[in-house]
């Protein structure tokens, strides 16, 4: 797990696993020593998990919200780290949490088994807080803004802090992975809209998996998404991948995204 800060009150670990980012986005100032703080999503690995509240700590950032972009399990696994807090997500991944009840616990062992994970304790996703979308939180002396962001997945919401000029958008403008359009390529499309608005609003984006980047180098991606969703629309089956993310693994994804989108 590496560490960076992004802003004097935002850091991004990054998970070994699928390069899988968290982003802690501290509501008060950098000058004020530790001050309540917010876990966006999560590292995968125990160890991972195990050493945050430490390097929090560290940092001056006390933790006190997790909040979930959407409810695939890699998301999911802040409680492990800080067992005594809820877990904030919008009404969509909580419905989605309720209409398949023990899902990510069930996925989370199967990921754990593929990697000889071993873990002291269950997931336990009894603390579920269901949040509007849109909406906003407030976070020590800050807010922060929820924006809707289906497509991915059924559900999804797109995290933007004003005060630190941070947006944290789930599994979207990725330099690692392609769109991995699992529900709608309408949705897909009409996210990636919304987030290019939000883009003029920031100076850094977090994907899901990959690195933090300045919002230029974000609208870049967007744009190669929007190139290869025009693609995928046409259901060309050897598209033309951006660079850095045309891999057997991505050709893998394209496969599986010409299935959703053939309906």
């Amino acid at each position: 797990m590496r560490a960076v800060a992004v802003h004097g009150d935002a850091l991004v670990v990054t998970s070994r696993l699928w390069q899988t980012t968290a982003t802690i986005v501290r509501g008060g100032g950098s000058g004020e020593g530790a001050a309540e703080a917010m876990l966006i999503d999560s590292p995968y690995f125990p160890d991972e998990l195990e050493l945050l509240p430490e390097v929090m700590r560290q940092a001056g950032f006390e933790v006190t919200a997790l909040l979930a972009t959407h409810a695939d399990f890699d998301h999911l696994l802040g409680p492990l780290a800080f067992p005594g807090l809820a877990l904030g997500m919008g009404e969509s991944s909580a419905e989605r949490l309720r209409a398949r009840p023990g899902e990510p616990q069930r996925e989370l062992r199967d990921a754990d088994a593929e990697h000889y994970v071993t873990r002291t304790a269950p997931l336990s996703l009894g603390g579920v807080q269901s949040l509007p979308v849109p909406g906003a939180l407030e976070i020590g002396s800050q807010e922060v803004e929820l924006h809707p962001a289906g497509g991915h997945t059924v559900d999804g919401v797109a995290i933007l802090a004003p005060h630190a000029g941070v947006l944290v958008c789930g599994d979207y403008l990725s330099d690692v992975e392609i769109p991995v359009v699992g529900h709608s390529l309408g949705a897909y499309r009409a996210t990636l809209e919304r987030l290019s608005a939000l883009l003029e609003r920031v100076a850094t984006v977090v994907p899901g998996h990959g690195s933090p980047r300045p919002s230029a180098e974000a609208r870049r991606t967007l744009e190669e998404d929007d190139a290869y969703l025009d693609a995928l629309e046409r259901g060309d089956e050897r598209p033309t991948l951006p660079p850095g993310r045309d891999s057997s693994r991505q050709r893998a994804i394209h496969g599986e995204n010409l299935r959703v989108a053939a309906g």
